[in-house]
């Protein structure tokens, strides 16, 4: 039985050429978006927000950490989804928005745990405590790694996207635990604090900042994987040119005697 249509946005964008038209016209004003609302934020984070009664300036590592660690999970379920569009219906896009996204992902990951390492020695006075938060976002970290080395790690690109597929799909097991992990466990991290069915607890000239951060990063986030979306995409293109001139040069032009012996 084949496998079932996507849906008509989904069809329409599986075309690369297609795709590098529509998104050529956008990635301008995305790297100035993010740029006009991250530089603003980061001012507004590091500067004029206060610093808090417990933490004192340490709270402002929570601008970046916290933005990163939101990446870092909302991210890898879009790797899952790219995964699924790639294993139920042979996207074409699907395989390189996946590789091109597990560096990004990555990044995003060891930024969250080596910012909150930097706020737990002077808070918790340690660099490192194997509680369930840290040892699951840990995990999230080699997910993103092992998922960018294996669809590298094959000469046939095929083979290589179906096995990160299905890696980064028995991966989504660690986002509950990672977003839960403070309600199950007993661990250092606090409670969530902003997203809450009770609403936010923290005040808002924090909050204030770190939302604003949160969408400069975002928007960053997500011109950075376009951009390496459409890059890849160019170079297969500019592979299979250079594959067709080859393949050319070597074929006996029309009229040519072929020798043999």
């Amino acid at each position: 039985m084949p496998p079932p249509a996507p849906a008509p946005i989904l069809h329409r964008f599986a075309n690369p050429g297609r795709f590098l038209r529509a998104t050529k016209p956008l990635m301008p004003w995305l790297w100035g978006l993010s740029l006009a609302v991250l530089l603003p934020a980061a001012g507004w984070a590091l500067l004029l927000s206060p610093a808090d009664w417990q933490q004192g300036e340490t709270v402002r590592i929570m601008y970046v950490h916290v933005p990163m660690a939101w990446l870092a999970m909302s991210g890898y379920a879009g790797l899952a989804l790219a995964s699924v569009l790639a294993l139920v219906w042979k996207h074409p896009l699907a395989d390189l928005a996946a590789r091109e996204l597990s560096p990004v992902g990555a990044v995003a990951t060891a930024l969250c745990l080596a910012t909150g390492s930097l706020w737990g020695r002077p808070m918790w006075g340690t660099w490192w405590a194997w509680d369930a938060r840290m040892t699951s976002v840990l995990v999230l970290f080699f997910l993103w790694v092992g998922h960018a080395a294996i669809t590298r790690a094959f000469e046939d690109e095929e083979r290589g996207a179906r096995m990160g597929a299905i890696l980064a799909l028995v991966g989504v097991v660690n986002l509950p635990i990672v977003k839960f992990s403070v309600d199950w466990w007993n661990t250092l991290h606090q409670p969530a604090s902003v997203a809450r069915m009770a609403g936010p607890s923290m005040h808002v000239s924090m909050l204030g900042p770190l939302l604003a951060c949160a969408i400069g990063f975002t928007l960053l986030f997500t011109t950075l994987v376009l951009a390496r979306v459409r890059a890849a995409v160019m170079e297969r293109r500019v592979a299979a040119l250079e594959l067709a001139r080859a393949r050319a040069a070597d074929r006996p032009a029309p009229g040519d005697a072929v020798v043999t012996a």
